[in-house]
C-alpha cells in the first residue's frame, strides 16, 4: 500500500480512493490475518475522513440554504 497520509493532509477525493483500494484488497483476500486488520483499520479511518468531510459539505449547504 502507498504511504499512508495523515488525515489532515487528505481530502476527500483522495479518501474515498484509498478507502475504495483497501476494500478491493480486503475483499481479493490473500493477505494474513494482521495486514487484514491492519487494512480493516485504515478502512475505519478512511470512512471516518469522508465522512466529515460529507457532514461539514452538508451544514455549509444548510447553512447557505437558509
Amino acid at each position: 500500500m502507498a504511504e499512508k497520509k495523515v488525515a489532515k493532509e487528505l481530502n476527500y477525493e483522495a479518501a474515498r480512493d484509498e478507502l475504495a483500494k483497501v476494500v478491493a484488497e480486503l475483499e481479493a483476500g490473500g493477505t494474513s490475518l494482521e495486514e487484514s486488520f491492519a487494512l480493516w483499520e485504515r478502512g475505519e479511518q478512511l470512512a471516518k475522513i469522508c465522512n466529515t468531510w460529507l457532514e461539514t459539505a452538508k451544514k455549509r449547504l444548510d447553512e447557505a440554504s437558509n
